[in-house]
């Protein structure tokens, strides 16, 4: 995903003014995305899972949705 086109020195300020705002939605969008990543890397403990491995999908989606509901009511 990456960010709208920088507009050139000619453009009108209306133009800068969209590009501001699609900047700021795009970097809303990306940092849920980021800090979910950088989440799982926080819950490096699930690679010494130590208990039955048919429960580790499972918990790692539990883990997945307690952080998603931490974002969307954050």
């Amino acid at each position: 995903m990456t960010p709208p086109r920088k507009g050139n020195k000619t453009s009108s300020p209306e133009v800068h003014e969209a590009r501001r705002r699609a900047r700021h939605r795009h970097s809303s969008k990306r940092i849920t995305v980021e800090h979910a990543l950088a989440d799982r890397e926080r819950w490096k403990q699930l690679t010494r899972w130590t208990r039955r491995r048919e429960t580790l999908p499972a918990t790692y989606r539990a883990i997945a949705n307690l952080v998603s509901d931490r974002t969307t009511t954050g």
